[in-house]
């Protein structure tokens, strides 16, 4: 049930049969996707080149240029881009190199992660608390949402933030902030009667300061469009507060509107950052690779989903290693890491080396890899080299990984300790349990056999010499 199918006559990982296997098929148009794979086609043809010429340079420029445009990146940065692309590319020491190739792909990747900002930029903190980090947006971003994502980031990072909303004007725009509040378990401002923003916003900053919070989350009022009435109260909260960031919270599926925006919120209130939701829809990228050039204001987070842990700080060169098909296997290395138990992992580790590896063993790795998010972003985080090529296309359906958990929670304890047992009338037992046919009952434990035959190869071999110390979820 964790195979991933290539296709009709792909193989399947991990039990390399060549029929499909449920419950995986093609991922749909997600962040990036058409972008990377047309700029991964540009740099692997130019690679394919025995000798790379100033034609074969023209001509990759121009397959970029066109890449970049229909990613609705701004026109001037994709000008600016490509010229220094080009200039650089042209330079003799790249076409008399014995791998020019490649050289110009370092080019581009070096080139794309200044494009995307450098380094990451972290969060500011005021020297004396609270710190407070004024959230601000079109209606619709995410605004609201992405407070509380953000405000669970610097719980987890041991920060003790306290939210506030004011937003007076949208219904139940308070109440929203308090349910995304409770499910975060971070503390939400709440002044019975108070219907004006500047006053909700003084009395949560006193009681910030008052009771021992270190942050102050302001979730301000948004627009269907920027106005001077909008922009009036942001400018006096901003007086009131000084915050020690402004971020713009802007949806990365409007493009250039996000560039926009960010144009004009910053010509008002001196943004410090913008944070980019919904990172994981059909985003063509062109917000992502044109916001920073455009007005000079670094990307801080990126959303990445719906759940409320979904946000992830924005790295520049790990997010150009997504796009050409290297990989970031850095983030997933700190996801695992914040995921996976380590003292489970060594526990793991050794019932792999003593072949004990159960069905409770593989319902709770199963577990501890649904912990990691979407399978299908797990994947695109893999390098797309050798074996591993066009993996980031590919999609487990996270309804039939909870197949798999209760058809394992169908079985008697001592069925899941000895699969051996298993025989015709407990399976039909087990499948009537679980809601589930016989047939996947049957192709669990199959694919369960299959894995575990080979993470005992695994375990003695590769992981347990080499990998021991990364804790990463078998």
């Amino acid at each position: 049930m964790l195979s991933v199918s290539y296709g009709r006559h792909g193989p399947c990982f991990p039990c390399e049969s060549f029929r499909p296997c449920f419950p995986c098929h093609k991922i749909e148009s997600s962040m990036l996707e058409s972008l990377s794979d047309k700029l991964q086609k540009v740099l692997r043809d130019l690679k394919g080149e025995g000798h790379v010429s100033e034609r074969h340079i023209e001509e990759a420029m121009r397959q970029i240029r066109i890449a970049l445009l229909e990613a609705d990146v701004n026109f001037k940065v994709v000008k600016d881009f490509v010229a220094r692309v080009k200039e650089q590319s042209l330079g003799q020491e790249v076409l008399k190199s014995l791998t020019p190739g490649q050289q110009v792909v370092k080019i581009v990747r070096d080139r794309l992660v200044e494009l995307l900002g450098s380094q990451a930029v972290p969060v500011q903190y005021a020297k004396v608390p609270p710190t407070v980090l004024m959230m601000v947006g079109l209606q619709g971003s995410g605004k609201t949402t992405t407070t509380g994502k953000l405000a669970l980031w610097l719980q987890k990072n041991g920060r003790r933030p306290l939210m506030v909303s004011t937003d007076v004007y949208r219904p139940a725009a308070l109440e929203q902030l308090s349910v995304i509040g409770k499910a975060v378990e971070v503390p939400v401002y709440d002044g019975p009667g108070q219907n004006d923003a500047i006053e909700r916003a003084r009395q949560a900053f006193q009681q910030a300061r008052n009771t021992g919070y270190d942050t102050l989350l302001v979730d301000t009022a948004g627009r269907l469009h920027i106005d001077d009435t909008l922009m009036v109260e942001l400018e006096r909260l901003h007086k009131l507060l000084d915050p020690k960031e402004v971020l713009l919270v802007a949806d990365a599926m409007t493009g250039q509107d996000a560039v926009n925006s960010a144009s004009q919120f910053d010509q008002r209130l001196a943004l410090t950052g913008v944070i980019l939701t919904k990172m994981d829809g059909d985003a063509r990228g062109g917000a992502a690779l044109s916001i920073k050039s455009v007005t000079g204001k670094p990307i801080k987070f990126i959303g990445v989903g719906e759940k409320y842990d979904a946000i992830e700080i924005f790295h520049p060169d790990r997010m150009a290693g997504r796009i050409l098909g290297m990989g970031d296997v850095l983030s997933l290395i700190e996801k695992a890491e914040e995921a996976v138990d380590e003292e489970n992992a060594e526990e793991m580790l050794e019932k792999l080396r003593r072949d004990e590896f159960s069905l409770e063993d593989f319902r709770d790795q199963l577990r501890q890899i649904r912990k990691l998010g979407p399978i299908e972003q797990i994947l695109g985080m893999l390098p797309q080299i050798g074996p591993l090529k066009g993996i980031d296309k590919l999609r487990v359906d996270e309804k039939e990984l909870g197949h798999v958990e209760a058809i394992i929670n169908s079985m008697t304890p001592r069925e899941r300790r000895n699969y051996k047992i298993i025989n015709g009338s407990r399976r039909k037992r087990i499948a009537q349990g679980s809601g589930r046919p016989v047939s996947e009952v049957n192709r669990l434990l199959k694919q369960y056999m299959q894995a575990r035959k080979m993470m005992k190869q695994v375990g003695k071999g590769f992981l347990g010499k080499r990998l021991p110390k990364l804790n990463f979820p078998i």
